[in-house]
């Protein structure tokens, strides 16, 4: 049974007067689209507006995306100043993203840097991990590690250099190890909910107005594999 988020189930991560971040669950989607569905965006302005007591509009930035299937850490900024100086951060790869991955085929080696050059397709809504450059291509980046084996299947863990498009979910399939559930990129069937295992795990950044160190960790969904970990 899918759940998807609404502003009195909200699995929230950190909440300040700049910034709020939230445990996406699967299905939930970060902005609108031609789907029409409400955003969590949207949601968590409901949760803002409610919660203070807030008249007229409620400002609330976007600084990052997951996709649709994946779950995990989304920032979202409270103040104009807030958004800019994280998406400054972001840009600039300021931030250490951290991501698990749960993946059937075993990686050739149990750690390892894997450079691409991913070139989206716009039609289809997918990217390709090229090993060299092609046309129209962008240098993709990670490092992953295998940190435990279960019983047939792998978790990775991956630490991203670049913010590509799909990027995690093409690079693992350009090695022949697709994310469990991931249909578009080679895993062999869907999960029953329709999301995939790839969760963003863990995200360290400066804040950008009391310039603290932030620290967030989201808890994995609660299914049989995750559970293992």
């Amino acid at each position: 049974m899918k759940i998807i988020s609404n502003k009195n189930n909200l699995q929230i991560l950190h909440e300040d007067n700049h910034l709020i971040v939230v445990n996406k669950r699967v299905g939930d989607i970060v902005q609108g689209d031609k789907t029409g569905d409400k955003p969590l965006s949207e949601v968590v302005k409901e949760y803002i507006k409610e919660k203070y007591n807030k008249p007229g509009e409620v400002f609330l930035g976007v600084v990052h995306r997951l996709d649709r299937p994946t779950t995990g850490i989304v920032v979202f900024a409270r103040t104009s100043k807030a958004l800019t100086r994280m998406n400054e951060l972001f840009s600039n790869r300021e931030t250490q993203k951290t991501y698990w991955a749960i993946v059937k085929n075993k990686p050739e080696k149990s750690e390892d840097r894997l450079i691409h050059f991913i070139k989206r397709n716009e039609k289809n809504n997918t990217s390709k991990a090229h090993i060299k450059e092609v046309p129209d291509s962008k240098l993709a980046s990670l490092d992953y590690k295998i940190f435990k084996e279960l019983n047939n299947y792998f978790a990775l863990e991956i630490n991203l250099h670049t913010g590509r498009h799909h990027q995690i979910r093409a690079q693992l399939s350009a090695i022949r190890s697709p994310i469990k559930g991931d249909l578009k990129y080679g895993f062999d069937r869907s999960n029953p909910d329709g999301g995939i295992h790839l969760h963003a795990r863990k995200l360290v950044f400066i804040h950008p107005v009391t310039k603290e160190p932030i620290i967030i960790i989201a808890p994995t969904p609660s299914d049989s594999i995750w559970d293992a970990l």
